[in-house]
């Protein structure tokens, strides 16, 4: 009787320590944060990515990316897989083709600057922060060995800065690069992108283009300033608007130049309708878009962007009513119904808040 005892004993006994054993088991497998047995949502990675995590499953422990990384490549790359599907869309429209086309003429050329070495072209929309990725470029092509070794007047002066313009290579080598470079260029809200313009232009002025306050402005004035008795007081965000919105605005784009650049369509200068660029920046996201244009053009580990200011991109709605309000609802319509190509093939809402 004593030893079955002894032995029902000795049963429970091992009972409990394969109970003790499996307990321990299941807490180490948790993970570190206590969240192993939560069941959460799933990941779903580009194919690029889940063939990256399969090649490196040996160096897990040393390198397996945070989930919160994965989830912001990923979103990264989905974001402007879309952008680049609604360009696509919006080029296939036959009732916008007037405002989303135009000629590889040698005026979008002379836009786009080329690095021969990392095969890269990046088309120049002005006042969407184009000033820092020339700089960018600059380095990349060696004439100078970091950005902030570049003297400012070095930047636009296309006899010093080392960046050729895709304008200057014959019609196969065009046609060679345009089909094998990775492409870029930046957008930033159309009518955001005006005001900074006309601010920069026509209101801070730098001393060393003189010829927007004395020759354009005066032109612009003469041609569409309402009441001609006011004259002082240079041009006015309205006189602007009027040009900008006029249908025959060409005749006095003739006479401006190559000044215009600052001003027109994303469309007249990039033509991202005939030209098949790799990524879309935006302006409005350029803290996350600029890493993300350096990774996929594969120079993420020569060059940085440089330091964005903080809030300098964020879009100011209330700026934009203050500049508009004291332009007309006709003028405004005109000036949509020209860049209306430009709020459709990159995203921007339309703004009728403005109307």
């Amino acid at each position: 009787m004593h030893h079955r005892w002894l032995l029902l004993v000795a049963c429970f006994w091992v009972l409990f320590m394969l109970m003790v054993a499996s307990k321990l088991i299941t807490l180490t497998m948790k993970d570190p944060e206590g969240y192993g047995n939560k069941q959460g949502p799933l990941t779903v990675l580009p194919e690029t990515e889940k063939t990256a995590v399969t090649e490196t499953t040996k160096l897990q422990i040393e390198s397996q990316p945070t989930t919160k990384s994965l989830k912001d490549k990923s979103f990264a790359v989905l974001l402007h897989k879309e952008r680049t599907e609604l360009l696509r869309n919006v080029c296939g429209n036959g009732s916008l083709r007037n405002l989303s086309h135009t000629g590889l003429s040698k005026f979008v050329l002379d836009r786009i600057f080329v690095s021969d070495k990392h095969r890269i072209l990046f088309c120049q929309t002005p006042k969407v922060g184009n000033t820092q990725w020339k700089k960018v470029l600059i380095v990349l092509n060696g004439a100078f060995s970091s950005i902030e070794k570049i003297p400012e007047n070095v930047v636009h002066d296309h006899e010093k800065n080392g960046l050729p313009r895709l304008s200057s290579f014959s019609a196969q080598d065009v046609h060679e690069r345009l089909n094998s470079y990775f492409k870029f260029f930046i957008v930033r809200d159309p009518f955001e992108r005006l005001i900074s313009a006309f601010k920069d232009k026509f209101v801070h002025n730098p001393r060393f283009e003189p010829w927007y306050k004395h020759d354009i402005a005066p032109a612009i004035i003469r041609k569409y300033r309402k009441d001609r008795r006011e004259s002082r007081g240079g041009l006015q965000f309205q006189d602007f608007v009027r040009y900008l919105g006029d249908p025959n605005h060409r005749f006095l784009d003739l006479q401006f130049g190559d000044h215009i650049i600052h001003w027109i369509t994303y469309v007249e200068l990039c033509a991202p309708c005939e030209i098949n660029y790799n990524v879309i920046g935006h302006h409005e996201t350029l803290e996350d878009d600029a890493p993300y244009i350096l990774r996929e053009a594969g120079i993420d580990h020569l060059v940085s962007y440089p330091t964005i200011p903080p809030g300098i991109t964020k879009y100011n709605k209330s700026k934009v009513e203050n500049y508009f309000s004291k332009v007309s609802k006709r003028d405004i319509r005109r000036l949509y119904t020209r860049f209306e190509g430009d709020f459709k093939l990159f995203g921007y809402k339309d703004p009728t808040f403005l109307f």
